[in-house]
C-alpha cells in the first residue's frame, strides 16, 4: 500500500469564507499515482472546516445565515471562551457544526464523488494561515 500526505495552506483575509478545494485535492491524487483507496481531507485548526456539498452561492449565503443564527459573532461576551481574550467562540462551534474532515473513495485514480458534491474548506475566524491536510492511502 502506498501513502501520500500533503498540506495545504490559507491564509483567508476575512473572518468567514468558503473556499472549494476541490481542484487542489484532485492534484494531490495525481500527484499520488494512487489508483484505488481514501483520501482524508481534514483541517488542522479548531476554527475552520472541511465539508462536502454543492458548490452554489446562494447554498453558501445560506450557511452563513444559518451558522450565524445558531452561534452569532456578537456579542463577543456572551462566550466564556472569549474571557481568555479570544473573540472567536462563535467560530469554534460553527466548525464543531460543519464537521473536521471528509473522507473520500478513489476509484480509478478520480475522486469517487456524486454528481454535485465538491470539497470545501470552511473558514470561520480567519486572518492568519491555516493548513489543510490530505492523507491519501491505497494502490
Amino acid at each position: 500500500m502506498k501513502s501520500y500526505r500533503k498540506e495545504l495552506w490559507f491564509n483567508v483575509p476575512a473572518r468567514r469564507a468558503f473556499i472549494n478545494i476541490t481542484p487542489q485535492v484532485e492534484e494531490c491524487l495525481r500527484e499520488s499515482r494512487i489508483k484505488e483507496g481514501l483520501a482524508l481531507i481534514n483541517a488542522m485548526h479548531i476554527t475552520a472546516s472541511v465539508f462536502i456539498n454543492d458548490d452554489e452561492s446562494g447554498l453558501h449565503q445560506d450557511y452563513e445565515k444559518w451558522l450565524e443564527k445558531l452561534a452569532p459573532h456578537e456579542p463577543v461576551a456572551q462566550y466564556l471562551h472569549n474571557r481568555t481574550g479570544e473573540d472567536n467562540g462563535d467560530a469554534h462551534l460553527k466548525r464543531q457544526i460543519m464537521g473536521r474532515e471528509v473522507v473520500v473513495a478513489i476509484t480509478d485514480g478520480k475522486l469517487d464523488v456524486g454528481p454535485w458534491e465538491q470539497i470545501f474548506y470552511g473558514e470561520f475566524d480567519g486572518r492568519r494561515r491555516k493548513r489543510v491536510l490530505v492523507k491519501i492511502i491505497g494502490e
